[in-house]
């Protein structure tokens, strides 16, 4: 994914840009270490399919804040000001791939 193309509804160029360079950190540092802790690419990455980030509920963990991640543990990722669960009751299902979400 480019890092100037906005991928989903709700995101600003400033927003996007953030996630984009969170998630590549991400990916380099902890990708393996999530992988075999069971987060998957929608827990990861997941946004609602038709409104993109404008549903929070839909998103997960990486496309939330555009932070950095500190810490990746099986229930929890750590984010430099905050903590996403994996496992929230209420939490919307259905959520796609930012990338494959409707602009």
């Amino acid at each position: 994914m480019k890092p100037s193309v906005v991928p989903s509804s709700g995101l600003t160029p400033a927003s996007w840009q953030a996630i984009h360079t969170a998630s590549l950190d991400f990916l380099n540092k902890h990708a393996d270490e999530a992988g075999r802790l069971g987060w998957t690419t929608l827990r990861l990455f997941g946004v609602h399919p038709d409104l993109g980030v404008i549903r929070s509920d839909f998103c997960r963990a990486m496309v939330l804040s555009g932070d950095l991640v500190s810490e990746v543990q099986a229930d929890f990722i750590r984010f430099e000001r905050t903590r996403y669960f994996r496992d929230v009751p209420g939490r919307s299902k259905g959520a796609v791939p930012i990338w494959a979400a409707r602009r």
